[in-house]
């Protein structure tokens, strides 16, 4: 890069950085280092959560799955709008389980179930959490050594040494910095500063891109030229597509409602003042998002007619040779393999595809076809040998988006776009040790002790313990090999925990119904059978299917796979593969989910003596310590529409506005108009492809950029008054060293205290 992007680089990540060690001040105790002491308003939770569900990993899976379904499938996602909307405008699980007052997932389980419940179930949490995340350094690792273009290797006093090592410890020791002096007070100022710095980066490189590729003569005929069944843009060809397409979604959305609150509980979601500012934080997200999906979409989209329009042959010619010979360095351990791949690689001649002329470009055959068929016809052919393709093939796509930036953005962008994914690494990294690290001291470590940790000990423990999971993070990156799409790979590994979690919370947080035997069985039959799918995709290619070969099983079984999936063909067909499991990480996820759901029904019904006393949990009536609890919401005529949106009488006149223009948005414009609207029509007057190009240009590329414009405006200067408005209520807050996340009978010491200050029973609920 030039001194220019490297000055436009380090100068805010050095602000980023001092900041963070001047929240150290702000740690009194273990709320402080836990939830930012409870006082943090919505845009600045709303902001760092940004940041934080961004990171270099999102937009390279995003890419490698757009570059393999287009815009198409964008169409139908419109059906999680409302899905996700009403969920953020009620607060949906976020608000019921900042009631709880929860430190963490751990407490909660343990006040609402038991304490095995919360130690077992903390486990199998972070070790999925910790598995899963654990590539992400792995992956932008890669991608900046492609991005800078830095050698594989180093020499250091004659001794050659790894570079992706050496970026994966740096990025972590970083994060460190970061976590170490004020924990969760540290993440939010970070996140949040780094979420207001992308704001005006988002806008600069979506104009860029926008600019540089133009829709009509460019974008728009690349994602028309598609084979039938495949296209990129319009939604109602797409039953050919494999992988990402109608059945994944439909799984998605599900994902999204069962297991809304897998996750919470060791983020963002008990740092709010309230759960009210907890709870528009989340109706803010869907703002936050305009500008950042914006991005994202138009990066992957100019990936696509990069490598594939005539226009850019040269160009992706050169960018295809320069990755191709990158991969098969990393990949291909032997060097004479390696030497014949790389010369048969660099022999493929330059693609002379002529939009309109030759035939259009399918999952089969495409620019990238030569490439994938020369590499499997060298390496593939054994076990080790289809390993290493896979390798090679995920590696290809995954990197394909670093090597084409760098030699693409100018002077001044590059440095941009190097500061965002800089950004991005740290507030994912950060955000995801902690997380994991919190769920180790509170839920694993904390359930042991008889007697608290002091305020002193337990900020230390839960230091030295984010340490550790760097060092983890370090390990798993530097030997685990992942060889699927990045989307799918943590689809698979999530769903160790959501394959069971989801019945857990829902009705742990909404319901009297269900007890701990329930959640065991949702644990042991829907995360159980994650764990199996696991296994066979890890092994299948190297282990499994050369097993089956050997025993004449091939036959039988393909057979088998083939008859089951055939009603949901082809949206869901399961092909044997000597490569590939057969079954993809979706569809296990949704056999997963419904597992857990069946096993927790039953094995609560059969064994539940008594309701739950859910008033004590949420803190509601005479459990009310905090004085939080609002008068419920009244059933009239009048109110029908406002509860639908979540208005309450917790709601100032600001806080109206911003929900209705959330509704409006996104149910009445988004899905009524773009989606409902556009549906109905095309059911009795389809339209031609032309149209949907011009549809998408406008739906998603004009009317965002402008919302995006305002919201960028509305959020920095709503982020800053809530930074400095932070400091000020961190500054004032008194501690109370019992809330710690410790447990007693179904009740938080903390809790307990003022219960029995005010002379209220805490009675057992353990069944």
């Amino acid at each position: 890069m030039h001194w220019i992007d490297w000055i436009i680089v380090l100068v805010p990540v050095t602000i980023v950085l001092y900041l963070t060690v001047y929240s150290r001040r702000y740690v009194r105790g273990v709320v402080d280092f836990l939830a930012a002491g409870r006082v943090a308003g919505r845009y600045v939770i709303s902001a760092g959560d940004l940041t934080a569900g961004l990171s270099v990993i999102t937009l390279v899976a995003l890419v490698e799955s757009k570059y393999q379904v287009g815009y198409a499938l964008s169409f139908w996602e419109y059906l999680t709008v409302p899905v996700g909307i009403i969920m953020g405008l009620t607060g949906y699980c976020i608000y019921r389980f900042r009631e709880t007052r929860s430190l963490s997932i751990g407490q909660f389980l343990e006040m609402r179930y038991n304490r095995p419940l919360r130690i077992v179930a903390a486990t199998l949490r972070t070790l999925s959490e910790m598995i899963t995340n654990a590539i992400g350094p792995a992956v932008a690792a890669n991608f900046f050594i492609y991005f800078l273009g830095l050698p594989h290797e180093f020499t250091v006093a004659g001794i050659a040494l790894p570079t992706f090592a050496l970026v994966v410890g740096l990025s972590l020791c970083v994060c460190m910095v970061v976590i170490w002096p004020g924990g969760r007070i540290s993440l939010l100022i970070s996140d949040s500063i780094q979420g207001l710095l992308s704001y005006p980066i988002f806008v600069i490189i979506a104009g860029y891109v926008f600019l540089h590729f133009g829709w009509h003569d460019s974008i728009g005929p690349v994602m028309m030229d598609r084979a039938d069944g495949e296209s990129f843009i319009n939604p109602f060809d797409i039953e050919k597509l494999r992988d990402f397409n109608i059945f994944a979604l439909f799984v998605t959305i599900m994902g999204q409602v069962l297991n809304r609150a897998a996750w919470i509980g060791n983020d963002t979601t008990s740092s709010g003042r309230t759960p009210h500012e907890q709870k528009m934080a989340g109706i803010l997200g869907t703002w936050r998002t305009l500008y950042s999906t914006l991005m994202l979409m138009l990066i992957a989209i100019m990936i696509i007619t990069l490598m594939t329009h005539n226009k850019y042959a040269e160009e992706s010619y050169s960018i295809r040779q320069e990755l191709t010979q990158k991969v098969s360095k990393e990949v291909v351990s032997d060097p004479v393999l390696r030497a014949d791949l790389d010369a048969k690689l660099a022999a493929i001649p330059m693609s002379q595809h002529e939009i309109g002329s030759d035939a259009p470009l399918s999952q089969e055959v495409n620019i990238d076809t030569p490439y994938m068929a020369v590499a499997r016809d060298t390496l593939g052919g054994t076990p080790e040998g289809n390993l290493e393709f896979q390798k090679f093939r995920t590696l290809y796509h995954q990197m394909m988006l670093p090597v084409a930036l760098k030699n693409l953005l100018p002077v001044g962008l590059m440095g941009l776009f190097c500061l965002l994914m800089i950004m991005l690494l740290l507030s994912t990294d950060d955000s995801r040790v902690f997380n994991a690290s919190s769920t180790i001291v509170q839920d694993i470590i904390l359930p042991f002790r008889k007697k608290p940790f002091t305020p002193k000990q337990h900020v230390l423990l839960l230091r030295l313990t984010s340490l550790g999971v760097c060092i983890f993070f370090f390990v798993v990156s530097i030997f685990f090999v992942q060889i699927d799409y990045i989307i799918m790979f943590t689809t698979i590994m999530t769903a160790l925990w959501l394959g069971g979690a989801g019945p857990i919370m829902i009705f742990g947080l909404y319901s009297r119904f269900g007890n701990t035997v329930g959640a065991f069985g949702s644990l042991i039959f829907g995360s159980g059978l994650a764990f199996v799918g696991l296994f066979m995709q890890r092994n299948w290619a190297e282990t499994v299917y050369p097993w089956l070969e050997v025993n004449g099983w091939v036959g039988p079984v393909g057979n088998f796979l083939q008859s089951v999936s055939a009603p949901l063909n082809p949206y869901v067909m399961w092909e044997m593969n000597a490569v590939k499991f057969p079954i993809n990480s979706y569809e296990l996820y949704f056999m997963a989910m419904i597992s857990g759901i069946v096993a927790y029904v039953v094995g609560s019904f059969l064994t539940q003596r008594k309701p739950f006393n859910l008033d004590r949990l949420l803190h509601r009536g005479v459990y009310d310590v905090a004085n939080e609890y609002k008068e419920p919401f009244k059933w009239t005529p009048a109110n029908a529409v406002k509860k639908l949106i979540g208005i309450t009488p917790e709601y100032t006149l600001g806080d109206r506005i911003i929900a209705w223009s959330v509704f409006g948005y996104a149910i009445v414009y988004k899905f009524g108009f773009c989606f409902v609207g556009v549906l109905i029509w095309n059911m009795f007057s389809p339209w031609p492809v032309e149209w949907w190009s011009t549809y998408f240009l406008i739906t998603s590329l004009w009317v965002t950029a402008i919302l995006g414009i305002v919201s960028t405006v509305w959020f920095m200067i709503g982020g800053f008054i809530d930074i400095r408005a932070l400091f000020r209520d961190l500054n004032a807050r008194t501690d109370n060293p019992l809330d710690n996340g410790m447990v007693e009978g179904h009740v938080s010491l903390a809790d307990k205290a003022a219960f029995e200050a005010r002379g209220v029973k805490s009675e057992s609920d353990e069944d």
